[in-house]
C-alpha cells in the first residue's frame, strides 16, 4: 500500500491488515454464444425486463456474473481471514486467454485488494468490500457515509445479422444509422443499470459509487445459419454501495457572514479604508 494510502486509512481509524486476491478462471466457451440469438433488436421498454439474458446471452451474462462474485467471495474469505474488518481499493480484472494446441481457451476473474482492520471494532459478520482508494475511503466515512460492499450490473444481449433486416435500408446504401444494433447497445448498458440499482436495493444501501463501466461488441460467425453473423453486446457497471451512518445526520452549514469594509468613522465603503 503506497504511503498516501496508508495514511488516510489510518486517519479513519483502521489499520492495514494485508492485501487479499481472489481469482476464478473459467473455459472461454462458457462465456461465448454458440447459438443464433435471433433479428428481433431487444426493446428498451419495459425497463428492467431482460431480454438479453434469454437464449445464448443468458450464458455469457451468467458466466460473467459466477466470474466476479466468484473472484470477490474468495478476496473476501482471504480477509476473514487475516481478521479484517473490510477491503479497500479492491480493483477487478478480467483477461482472456488464446487456447493452443495444448491448453483450452480461457477467461480469468481478478481481484485485489487491501484487508484493513477497525480499531477497537468487533468482528463483523461479513467484511466489506470497497473499489475506493484510502483517500476516498476516508473521505466518505468523514461524510458520514460507509461502503456495503461492491456492486455490479452486468447484461448481454445479441442480434443476428442477415444484411437485410437489420439495417435501416437495402445494404450498401452509404454511410447510415442502423437501428436494431444502436437499440442493441442502448439496451444492454440500460438494462445493466437497472440490474445495478436492484443490486444496491438488495444490501439495503442508500446510493453507489460508480468506479467502472465497460460496452464491448463482439461479431462471429453465425453457427446455426451460413448468412450472416451473430453480434452479442455485453455490458458491465461495477461500484460501491454506500449507506450512512445509523442515526447519523450530516450538521447543517452555518449561514455566511457578510463582511462590510469600514474606516475608523465606521462609515461603509469609505474611499480612507485601505484596500
Amino acid at each position: 500500500m503506497p504511503a498516501g494510502e496508508f495514511a488516510a486509512v489510518r486517519s479513519a481509524g483502521f489499520e492495514p491488515a494485508g492485501q487479499v486476491f481472489g481469482a476464478a478462471v473459467y473455459p472461454l466457451f462458457a462465456t461465448a454464444a454458440v447459438s443464433c440469438p435471433g433479428t428481433a433488436a431487444p426493446s428498451l421498454t419495459p425497463p428492467g425486463r431482460v431480454t438479453g439474458w434469454a437464449g445464448p446471452a443468458a450464458r455469457i451474462a451468467q458466466a460473467l456474473c459466477d466470474g466476479y462474485r466468484t473472484a470477490i467471495d474468495r478476496m473476501t474469505g482471504e480477509c476473514s481471514g487475516l481478521g479484517g474488518h473490510g477491503i479497500v481499493g479492491a480493483a477487478l480484472q478480467v483477461t482472456e486467454t488464446p487456447g493452443d494446441n495444448f491448453t483450452a481457451a480461457t477467461v480469468e476473474f481478478k481481484v485485489t485488494g487491501t484487508a484493513v482492520r477497525g480499531r477497537g471494532c468487533p468482528p463483523l459478520a461479513r467484511p466489506f468490500t470497497t473499489g475506493l482508494s484510502g483517500p476516498d475511503f476516508a473521505k466518505l466515512l468523514t461524510d458520514g457515509w460507509v461502503p456495503a460492499g461492491i456492486v455490479l450490473g452486468i447484461s448481454a444481449a445479441g442480434l443476428h445479422d442477415t444484411l437485410v433486416t437489420t439495417s435501416s435500408g437495402p445494404w450498401g446504401t452509404g454511410n447510415a444509422e442502423v437501428p436494431s444494433y444502436t437499440s442493441l447497445m442502448a439496451h444492454v448498458r440500460q438494462d445493466a443499470r437497472s440490474r445495478l440499482e436492484e443490486t444496491v436495493r438488495g444490501l439495503g444501501a442508500e446510493g453507489v459509487v460508480v468506479s467502472a463501466m465497460t460496452l464491448r461488441v463482439r461479431s462471429g460467425e453465425c453457427h446455426a445459419h451460413r448468412v450472416g453473423a451473430d453480434h452479442f453486446a455485453q455490458a458491465v457497471i461495477t461500484g460501491t454501495a454506500v449507506a450512512r451512518f445509523a442515526g447519523r445526520r450530516k450538521a447543517a452549514r452555518p449561514p455566511s457572514l457578510a463582511v462590510l469594509p469600514l474606516d475608523a468613522g465606521g462609515a461603509p465603503d469609505s474611499p480612507s479604508w485601505p484596500r
